[in-house]
């Protein structure tokens, strides 16, 4: 059985779910999302409540039906809350400004980085080293947090690079000298 498939989804008041054979639509007060349902699942509303069931006990379709589920909540609390990530910058002379619908990055490269923001997508920049993406689609938010990251990771030496707030990096002993060791 799957757990997560059998809890109904809650729905908020000032939220409005829809479901039209296998499209849930959801609509609330940041936006409106739509997903549509894999084969093997299908979904009602219920008392004020979604509920996500399978068809066949199938392994995949035990699997789909976790999976739509916590993407039917996913949507839910985007429209009600929204989701957010933040990503920190750490260097000497790295830092963020926004453009317009743009987003500048000097990252110790030669030249700056300007990166499109995606329509859905609000980017904030706190004091220079702190990049706060906000949406209310959570896959989204967080492909463009990892496209930023992946811009300049961090790096093992000196920490240097784009990472989340609170990521913990190992550090590596460098290189040191040996002296009078001889090979």
């Amino acid at each position: 059985m799957s757990r997560i498939g059998l809890m109904p989804i809650d729905i908020p008041d000032g939220v409005k779910a829809q479901i039209d054979g296998k499209l849930v639509k959801v609509s609330g007060p940041k936006g409106a999302l739509e997903h549509k349902l894999d084969a093997e699942v299908s979904a009602a509303v219920e008392d004020n409540k979604i509920i996500v069931k399978r068809g066949s006990d199938t392994k995949s379709a035990r699997a789909k039906h976790g999976l739509n589920r916590a993407l039917i909540a996913n949507m839910v609390i985007g429209v009600t809350t929204g989701f957010e990530k933040i990503l920190e910058i750490k260097g000497v002379g790295y830092r963020a400004q926004m453009q317009g619908q743009k987003l500048q990055l000097q990252l110790g490269f030669s030249h700056p980085i300007v990166y499109e923001i995606p329509s859905n997508i609000e980017i904030e920049v706190r004091k220079n080293n702190q990049i706060v993406v906000k949406g209310i689609d959570k896959q989204l938010v967080g492909e463009v947090a990892v496209a930023i990251r992946n811009m300049r990771k961090p790096e093992p030496y000196k920490g240097k690079g784009i990472r989340y707030l609170g990521e913990h990096i190992k550090h590596k002993v460098g290189k040191t000298a040996t002296a009078g060791v001889q090979a």
